[in-house]
């Protein structure tokens, strides 16, 4: 039997051309790293930075900058803007001349304020620990921090670590805090410790001052809350130990300060805070914030491709507020004038869409917002109108005052006081030539 025509077998197809492969995805380290420049240190993220970015969670500016660990202070100057604010050396220098006195002695006279101001036994002379801390790296040190933290726990003794380094996530990028100091005791709590170069009087100090310093601790507290869920045993205290110098004198006092409200609103903020990897995939190509290569305007092209929540708090916060504001002033936007002000105006967002809105130009009459602008309008007219009424008729009173005293100098009728007075003195004076008055010698 053969075969009929075709019924042979079907030719083999040539083998199908290997698909390319996916591209190298970049890490987010990677594009940080370009955001700020590949030969540029990162800047580190402490938390002063932390608690003012916390309470500014709508600027994606700063969340990014500071994620990517860009020098801010640095940025603002190549932008033409430097912030004019910062610690003098003078300061800085005083500082931790105040913190070395503080923990001098194996931290004998810190560790008697915590028993003090917390109502515990002190601890006997040589009992208290300060293990090291020292490692390679921020990794390595958070890692030993941890460590030490659950081995002083474990041993239930005083232990004071000087200086830990704490690990906080912010908007999914890692930042590492350092406080001055923690004192494990011997219940298992752990107590933060803000040593601070400003003065307290009279057992009170600056209230803006102990409330930035509370922000700033309640940082570190959230940072440990995350050490104290893998430790058993341990307990963060919400109440923060404040050292200062008493009154005028180096001499050291401390306050407890109770961070309850700061940290709650540190860890609702943070929380709100938009994720760094989606504000850095949103720009565009080829962005990059690095000082050292790029020009003024590729810098300010760079910086203004971010969108940011300029407020004039920021003004004693961060080192771009100075950029921010001038860009709000230029784009005439209602947030130079403060959160309220923003708060209250609602739909309108520029300082001509509000004139326009008050003077009947534009604006939905039934708005709430526009009924209270023309309202304020019609009231500044009226008032403007009334003193400048006033003002004409003071003027008209002047110069009839003035007319009437000047024909009476002119004719003689009426002579005036001054004229008056001149002729009374030279009576006076020329009775004295003569001799005196009548009647003396």
């Amino acid at each position: 039997m053969t075969d009929s025509l075709g019924s042979g077998p079907a030719p083999a197809l040539p083998p199908a051309p290997p698909s390319p492969p996916p591209p190298p995805r970049t890490t987010l380290r990677q594009r940080l790293a370009e955001l700020r420049g590949p030969a540029v240190a990162p800047h580190p993220l402490d938390a002063r930075a932390l608690a003012a970015l916390a309470a500014n969670p709508g600027c994606r500016r700063r969340a990014l900058l500071d994620g990517a660990g860009v020098d801010k202070a640095a940025l603002a100057t190549a932008l033409g803007s430097p912030a004019p604010f910062g610690q003098s050396q003078f300061a800085f220098m005083r500082g931790n001349a105040f913190e070395a006195k503080v923990k001098a002695d194996g931290g004998t006279e810190l560790m008697r304020l915590v028993a003090e101001r917390l109502g515990a036994t002190p601890p006997a002379p040589g009992e208290v620990l300060v293990p090291d801390l020292s490692a390679a790296g921020p990794e390595g040190r958070t890692a030993r921090t941890a460590l030490a933290l659950r081995e002083a726990t474990e041993a239930g003794g005083w232990v004071l670590l000087d200086h830990p380094l704490l690990a906080l996530e912010v908007a999914g990028s890692p930042a590492y805090l350092e406080p001055d100091a923690v004192v494990v005791r011997p219940d298992g709590r752990w107590t933060v410790v803000e040593i601070k170069s400003f003065p307290m009087i009279d057992g009170s100090a600056d209230a803006a001052k102990v409330g930035a310093a509370a922000r700033q601790a309640a940082v570190y507290v959230l940072a440990l809350e995350r050490v104290a869920v893998r430790t058993e045993g341990a307990e963060v205290d919400h109440r923060v130990l404040l050292v200062c110098p008493k009154d005028f004198s180096n001499l050291p006092t401390a306050s407890v300060v109770d961070v309850r409200k700061q940290l709650s609103v540190t860890r609702r903020q943070l929380t709100r805070l938009t994720r760094i990897e989606d504000i850095a995939d949103a720009l565009p190509e080829g962005t990059t914030f690095d000082v050292e290569q790029c020009s003024g305007a590729e810098l300010t092209a760079a910086v203004e491709s971010v969108t940011a929540a300029y407020a004039p708090e920021c003004l004693a916060a961060c080192e771009l507020a100075f950029h921010c504001r001038g860009r709000a002033r230029t784009d005439g936007a209602v947030e130079a004038l403060g959160r309220g002000v923003r708060g209250e105006l609602g739909g309108l967002t520029t300082v001509g869409a509000v004139l326009a809105a008050a003077r009947g130009e534009s604006g939905d009459p039934d708005d709430p917002t526009v009924v209270a602008l023309r309202r304020a309008a019609g009231l500044r007219a009226e008032a403007l109108a009334e003193a400048t009424t006033r003002a004409a008729a003071r003027e008209e009173a002047g110069g009839e005052l003035a007319a009437v005293v000047s024909s009476g100098a002119i004719s003689g009728s009426a002579p005036t006081p001054a004229a008056s007075g001149a002729a009374a003195s030279g009576a006076a004076a020329s009775g004295t030539a003569h001799g005196g008055p009548r009647g003396r010698g």
